[in-house]
């Protein structure tokens, strides 16, 4: 019998504690790949959380709480007496000899603007050999370590290069407390295991990087969506001060530029989020795009199924990303013209102080009787049949579950364009503006009036989701990935089978573009772009993209291509120069 793969999987606030879109591709990988084993490592807010998901028989657990302990260490499986002894041997004489000379050039890389991923990388790992023999929490509270901290921060203030106000007490406790429990992670031994995969360009991540150094165990970074752009979406919305924000961004900044650095495949669920990584200083040769997918015998096609009703579902956590108040002013404006709708909302309460401001807009409206919060339901897939159209209204998305469900399930789909929402939907759903409550309500109206219209939307959009995003071609990628990976064929192997699979996508964009299916033409030539994005024939790709929107009508899109093809060439040219 072949040996399963070992695989360190790491998570961040999600599975197996939260429902979620990353909980369920979580719940998925790690249960329908069979040929691999897993350990399980989840950092989460605290250790009184419930698990939500049953794990793999085969798989194991280490969590990782946070916040809420006395003791940093009350989650390891540790016996007293080592407890004990570590504490006993640090010694203030030790904190001052072992631990300074590590947290002061770990400040200086967190505060620095400029960041060096393998100088932080190494201080990392110092720290973390560091707590295998000395105790995390004596070393972190020791009065000449809050000295320490106070200074540097207050000369990182002062530089004359920088406007960061100085902090006040509370600042200095509240940013050294954020290092002392995100960091706590290093107090947490790590497995030995074939390949490490983290589900997010976070926190999470440090366990595998340090997999990397430790044993040299290959890291497989997965985005659902770009974790540097949802923390400035979420520190938007809070009252840090300003030191606060800026310590905050720049931590996170470390955090993923280690994370990019270390990884030796990175594989956003879209291209969308290809560009972001692109732009952030991702190697093109580290990025393999893997859609997500879902089952098709589970989401089953409802499209005849008749409701006495018009409903409309959404499924979504309560969160502000998922923006349900202009949901719910949209589903005013909709009851306003057909008074027995109904929006049935279904998803756990992520931030319950949001949840209270939807009820109270809610009431406001006057919808109580036609927007329903249900809450998770276990059988998730039965909720899409319920619907006439399902929407989607988040401010921000990765590649989102709920979108490719509904497809698979034969639904007309109306989606805010965020994210890779686009690239899923095609031309097989409807995109509104987020925040765009009139839109909204424009276009749900719409297809509730026009059955016909509905019945083709939801059609397409299960073909492209058969075509596209199924749970095994999903599962296929990663168990390839994972393969290469322990076998180190990441060098000349994978720059070849890359410069194949963008050859297959570039024969395949040009057949659907001789039968005239342009939209298919654009989408698998895109596809090439993105897995050699420096191969010789991707000038030719874009303008072979610009003439089939030409073709379409689409006219600002094909001119948008074709300045994309002359700033490619422009880059050409400049490193061409570059190099002689």
């Amino acid at each position: 019998m072949t040996k399963k793969l070992s695989v360190l999987f790491a998570t961040e606030g999600t599975y197996p504690f939260h429902q979620g879109g990353v909980s369920i591709w979580s719940d998925i990988l790690t249960k329908r790949l069979d040929r691999a084993e897993f350990v399980l490592y989840s950092v989460i807010m605290n250790p009184f959380v419930t698990q939500k998901f049953s794990i793999a028989a085969e798989a194991s657990l280490i969590s990782v709480p946070l916040w809420g302990t006395e003791e940093p260490g009350e989650h390891l499986p540790v016996p007293f007496s080592k407890i004990y002894m570590a504490k006993k041997n640090t010694e203030e004489g030790v904190i001052k000899e072992r631990f300074l000379p590590l947290f002061r050039p770990l400040m200086e890389e967190i505060l620095t603007v400029e960041k060096r991923p393998e100088h932080f990388a190494s201080l990392l790992k110092q720290l973390y050999e560091y707590f295998n023999v000395y105790e995390y929490k004596v070393s972190f509270k020791s009065e000449q370590v809050y000295e320490t901290y106070k200074e540097m921060i207050y000369a990182f203030c002062r530089r004359e290069h920088t406007d960061v106000a100085l902090p006040e007490v509370y600042d200095l406790l509240q940013s050294l407390g954020w290092i002392y429990r995100f960091l706590n992670i290093l107090n947490t031994p790590i497995p030995k295991t074939d390949v490490a995969h983290s589900s997010a360009a976070a926190f999470c991540g440090i366990p595998c990087v340090l997999s990397k150094m430790i044993y040299g165990t290959p890291y497989l970074l997965t985005e659902h969506g770009i974790y540097l752009r949802e923390q400035y979406l979420s520190l938007s919305r809070n009252t840090y001060s300003p030191f606060l924000r800026t310590f905050l961004v720049r931590f996170i900044h470390s955090i993923i530029t280690l994370n990019y650095a270390y990884a030796d495949q990175i594989s956003p669920v879209c291209h969308y989020n290809a560009r972001w990584e692109l732009q952030l200083g991702v190697n093109p040769a580290k990025i393999k795009v893997i859609y997500n997918g879902v089952d098709p015998d589970v989401f089953q096609d409802s499209t005849s199924i008749h409701r006495t009703q018009p409903t409309i579902v959404t499924v979504a956590r309560i969160d502000p990303v998922k923006d349900i108040l202009t949901l719910m002013r949209a589903a005013k404006r909709v009851h306003q013209e057909i008074p027995e709708v109904r929006f049935m909302v279904y998803g756990e309460i992520s931030v319950p102080e949001y949840y209270e401001d939807c009820l109270r807009l809610r009431d406001e409206l006057g919808l109580r009787e036609v927007v329903h919060f249900a809450g998770h339901m276990g059988n998730i897939a039965s909720v899409y049949h319920e619907g006439d159209v399902v929407l989607l209204s988040s401010i921000s998305e990765g590649f989102p579950y709920s979108v490719i469900e509904a497809m698979m399930s034969g639904k007309p789909v109306v989606a805010t364009d965020v994210g890779g929402v686009r690239e899923a939907l095609g031309e097989a759903g409807i995109l509104v503006p987020p925040r765009d409550d009139e839109k909204m309500a424009d276009e749900i109206l719409h297809l509730l009036r026009n059955p016909m219209m509905r019945a083709d939307l939801g059609k397409e959009a299960r073909e492209r989701a058969l075509n596209l995003f199924t749970l095994e071609k999903m599962l296929a990628r990663y168990m390839e990935s994972y393969e290469e990976l322990s076998e180190g064929l990441q060098g000349e192997k994978t720059a070849e089978l890359i410069r194949e699979r963008a050859k297959l996508y570039l024969e395949r964009g040009f057949s659907f573009k001789e039968f005239g299916m342009y939209e298919e033409a654009i989408h698998q030539m895109k596809l090439a772009i993105f897995e050699d994005p420096l191969s010789p024939v991707v000038p030719w790709a874009l303008s072979e993209i610009a003439v089939a929107y030409q073709h379409m009508g689409r006219t600002d899109q094909a001119l948008h291509e074709m300045e994309k093809l002359h700033a490619y060439l422009g880059m050409l040219q400049l490193m061409k120069e570059e190099s002689a």
